[in-house]
């Protein structure tokens, strides 16, 4: 699977040199304007005219070729023709995922396991299918990916059921649920690990009757546990991975939602051994908040190594997961009286960084889930921003769930990006109401009512607590429906009033995650000036059916105006 995944890697580099692109050339639909620009207009051309890595021109061949002596410095184009039936659209972004965790996330598919049994029995086939991890039993195995909601008794998973396995047992086990709250670990890890506080705050330990750890630790409490120091060798695996699954669905843009120092330094050292990344990475650098301040001791910095790395945005954690049961709310679970989630950051705390980090450059992108969450987090951004030009801030509510009417209207005047993922809609909507209630699951993934309350969207996957294909993401976005077609409310959609419409989906992956990262005068759209980052579907998504979307395939993904995935 590695000699696998190498190669391609190597070939998405060579791939158009194989093709022998040249320099300068118009890309053209044979059936007329079926170039999606997502301009101002939202309008649709014929051609482009691409020289080196920019758009220079756009129109009709015939317009273009007789302005390519002005435009491009040529009195003769080549042309390359996209297939008959397909578009082509900006590159596409994930304005919210975590790439090497989605690459760790293959390793072990630990999601598709059903039951508690058959999770473990995936990680007792990763070690076997390892010779020098199957000897070494000091090795720590980390996975990401368990789902208990999904099994058949939704019940949290313990160190005993990972013990239960003869090939598991005895071994230093780290489990990542698939959500990112929570952390399974085996009896010698909560062993080497221990001892552990009565409490932490923003953080659950999992106890049994007796009051012993059970082996999960959910949101402040991961940080309990000790992670293995990844080498580079192990970080490159990993980020081929999401590299090659990325530009396969026609990402181009990634917006990673929670660098931690480790990774930030591997991406700028891969960037100086390797040259430009393969894809481009918008990093929001994780604020621990039990740890120091340091927005003045770190500069933020933007389109670094041929615009394809920045890391200008931090990444603040207000509450915990819907999921799991983390998510701070105004009232008590609907299913679990016994709480209203936790907060991982007090609202003094973040009344007192928000501003400090706006102020020293950064934009602010906060995790809030639960209303409660959402509430205290636009309390904060409602002090920092008084008096300035938030055009100039753009801070962002990652996730911004489950919002009261109220805190969407402020949403809207604060001019607070929402950021937000459509396919957690989809998975969520049938465990929803019970958790919920009937009355305020209806605030629960309410995208119409974020854009009637006048709010800029971006959006994204999450992934990999999602899949990574963001056409999954269009198709959620205007049925509100799962891929097979149903909802909880029948094949109408699960709250159909709050569907977004085609072109607003659109946008939502192209134009508004640039404008959201600060790239929108380079990035997002197709027209002259900006970078020819493109991408060629089968289908035209715009027009056919909705039960056909998820049929659409990836062609071919352009950086650059240089083909990484497919051919042209």
């Amino acid at each position: 699977m590695v000699a696998a995944l190498v190669l391609s890697f190597v070939a998405y580099h060579l791939s158009w040199h194989e093709q022998g692109l040249p320099e300068t050339y118009a890309l053209c639909s044979e059936e007329g304007k079926k170039i999606y620009t997502v301009d101002e207009d939202n309008a649709s051309v014929e051609c482009l005219l691409i020289q080196g890595s920019r758009i220079v021109d756009s129109g009709d061949l015939t317009a273009i070729k007789e302005r390519s002596n002005s435009t491009a410095g040529m009195t003769s184009v080549p042309v390359r023709y996209a297939p008959k039936g397909s578009i082509i659209i900006p590159g596409m972004s994930d304005s919210h995922c975590h790439i090497l965790e989605y690459g760790a996330s293959r390793l072990i598919p630990l999601s598709a396991g059903k039951t508690v049994k058959e999770t473990v029995a995936f990680v007792r086939e990763y070690i076997q299918g390892n010779s020098d991890l199957e000897r070494n039993k000091s090795r720590v195995i980390e996975g990401w990916g368990w789902d208990h909601a999904s099994w058949d008794i939704a019940k949290m998973p313990t160190w005993a059921d990972l013990e239960a396995d003869p090939v598991v047992a005895g071994r230093p086990v780290i489990l990542q649920s698939r959500d990112g709250h929570a952390i399974w670990v085996s009896r010698r890890t909560l062993e080497e690990n221990a001892p552990f506080p009565n409490a932490i705050e923003g953080g659950i330990i999992i106890r049994d009757g007796e009051g012993n750890p059970t082996g999960v630790f959910m949101d402040n409490a991961q940080d309990l546990i000790a992670r293995p120091i990844m080498t580079d060798d192990d970080l490159e695996r990993r980020f081929r991975i999401s590299v090659e699954s990325a530009l396969a669905v026609g990402l181009t843009s990634l917006h990673d939602a929670g660098l931690n120092p480790e990774s930030l330094a591997f991406f700028k050292r891969r960037v100086n051994h390797r040259g430009p990344l393969p894809l481009r990475i918008y990093g929001m650098t994780y604020f621990d908040e039990h740890g120091q301040y340091w927005g003045d001791k770190i500069k933020p910095f933007a389109a670094a190594a041929d615009e394809r790395l920045s890391a200008r945005s931090i990444k603040i954690f207000a509450d915990g997961a819907l999921r799991t049961g983390g998510a701070a709310l105004y009232e008590p679970y609907s299913d679990d009286p016994s709480t209203n989630g936790a907060m991982r950051i007090s609202a003094d705390v973040l009344k007192k960084v928000v501003p400090r980090f706006l102020k020293d450059g950064w934009q602010v992108n906060v995790h809030a889930i639960g209303d409660r969450a959402n509430g205290i987090v636009l309390d904060a951004f409602e002090v920092a921003l008084e008096g300035v030009n938030v055009s100039t801030l753009r801070p962002r509510l990652e996730h911004a769930q489950i919002m009261t009417e109220e805190d969407r209207r402020r949403l809207g005047k604060l001019g607070v990006i929402a950021s937000i993922q459509p396919t957690h809609a989809i998975s969520d909507m049938w465990f929803a109401q019970d958790r919920l209630g009937p009355e305020r699951v209806k605030n629960l993934y309410a995208f119409r009512g974020l854009i009637n309350s006048g709010a800029r969207i971006t959006l994204g996957s999450d992934f990999p607590v999602e899949e990574i294909n963001p056409l999954k993401g269009f198709y959620a976005a205007i049925t509100r429906l799962s891929t097979d077609g149903t909802s909880p409310s029948g094949p109408g959609g699960w709250f159909p009033d709050q569907r977004l419409t085609r072109m607003e989906a659109l946008r939502g992956m192209t134009i508004d995650p640039a404008y959201a990262s600060f790239t929108e005068t380079n990035l997002g759209s197709l027209i002259p000036g900006k970078r020819a980052d493109f991408v060629i579907l089968s289908d035209d998504i715009m027009s056919i059916p909705a039960d056909r979307i998820m049929e659409t395939k990836v062609l071919a993904t352009a950086l650059d105006g240089r083909v990484m995935f497919g051919t042209l």
